[in-house]
This record gives C-alpha cells, sequence and structure tokens, in this order.
C-alpha cells in the first residue's frame, strides 16, 4: 500500500498539496483535519463548553463522522448531514485546534483513519499522521512556511472572499495555535524522524507537489 503521510503546521498548505498529490497519483485523499473539524463543528452546535474535557469526551462519540467521495472530491458527514461547507470557518477551525487534544476525540477516529489506509493507497494530512495515525507511511513529510508567510496566504484567502481582514491578528493568531498544536499533551505537532522537511515559504504548490511524488519513487 502506497501511504503518504503529510504533517504541519496551520496555514502550511497541507491540504491543498495532498488533493494535488493524490489526484496526480489517482490515489485517495483523507483529510484527517476536516474529521476532527467536523467533530469540533458538533460539540459547538450542541453546546458543548470545548475547554470542558469531560463534557467533551461524553459528547464527542455522538458525532458519527463519515467520509464520502462525490464528483472526486471528499464530502464529509456528520449523523448524515454534508458539513463540508462549515469545516473551513474560523470558530471551527479554532475550536478544533482544542478538542483535537482530548483523548477520547483522538481515539474516536484513530481506528478510522487506519482502516481507511490499510484498505487504500492514500494521503493523509494533519498534526500527528507520520508520527501516531500512520507511523509505517512509505513517505512522510514535514511541510511548514513561515508564520508571516502563511498569515499572508490566510489574508489572502479572506480578502478574496469579500472580508476585511486584519493581517496582525491572523499572524498572532497562527502562531498562538503552532504554541498550542506543539505543547499539547496528546499527540502533539512534531516532525517525525524519519520526515522529510520541505519548506513551503518560496515555493509554489505545484513545485512542493512535485518535490512528494519524486520522494514517492526513491
Amino acid at each position: 500500500m502506497l501511504n503518504i503521510a503529510i504533517d504541519g503546521p496551520a496555514g502550511a498548505g497541507k491540504s491543498t498539496i495532498a488533493k494535488m498529490v493524490a489526484k496526480d497519483l489517482n490515489i485517495i485523499y483523507v483529510d484527517t483535519g476536516s474529521m476532527y473539524r467536523a467533530v469540533a463543528l458538533y460539540l459547538l452546535r450542541s453546546g458543548v463548553d470545548i475547554h470542558d474535557e469531560a463534557a467533551v469526551s461524553a459528547a464527542c462519540t455522538g458525532a458519527d463522522i463519515t467520509i464520502a467521495y462525490e464528483n472526486g472530491s471528499q464530502q464529509v458527514y456528520c449523523n448524515g448531514e454534508n458539513v463540508t461547507p462549515f469545516l473551513r470557518e474560523e470558530e471551527t477551525g479554532k475550536a478544533a485546534s482544542v478538542t483535537s487534544a482530548v483523548p477520547a476525540v483522538r481515539a474516536h477516529l484513530l481506528q478510522l483513519q487506519k482502516n481507511l489506509a490499510a484498505e487504500n493507497d492514500c494521503v493523509m494530512d494533519g498534526r500527528d499522521i507520520g508520527s501516531v495515525v500512520l507511523p509505517g507511511a512509505k513517505v512522510k513529510v514535514y511541510l511548514t512556511a513561515s508564520s508571516a508567510e502563511r498569515a499572508r496566504r490566510r489574508f489572502e484567502e479572506l480578502k478574496a472572499a469579500g472580508e476585511a481582514p486584519d493581517f496582525d491578528r491572523i499572524k498572532e493568531d497562527i502562531e498562538k495555535r503552532d504554541y498550542q498544536d506543539m505543547h499539547r499533551e496528546i499527540s502533539p505537532l512534531i516532525r517525525a524522524e524519519d520526515a522529510v522537511l520541505i519548506d513551503s515559504t518560496d515555493m509554489t504548490i505545484p513545485e512542493v507537489a512535485a518535490r512528494i511524488e519524486e520522494l514517492c519513487n526513491d
């Protein structure tokens, strides 16, 4: 099985790159971050205090997260509802950064991810794919970029959507999430020992994808 693990901080372009690699290699893309965001969305909608670990642990198992492919793209369902359009909202992303550190949440999703990889050639991206979810992956990549570049990308994305973003605030939020993700007790964001470091600060998306595809042929 060809399993590709792509880890890295928020805003590094993991999802975009993973989708391109999956399309180029004709394999399945599994966006684990979206699965965690779906659980976070479920908890927010349920009125659960995301900072109350006991409450999150008790409620998270009520979120039945499934993945379907429609017209070649991944759709994430929570209890039968397609929640894909809501997963990239800022509030959901921030909540996911908190709730994904809860052991019960991780346990709820981990086995599904492992089963997908055992049965399919796939690309997964997240925070702990190479270190926890797919430690035996053929290719492991740690994809990063400077906080300023990641903030610029997010700024441009929000601006294009008609919003009036604050660059300094975006950069500050990204750096806070980096610290939180790297210092959480359960499955922190780390670079697996055998992961190849790719800094995308001065690289184009196709250049990064091509580099990962080269690694698959090594």
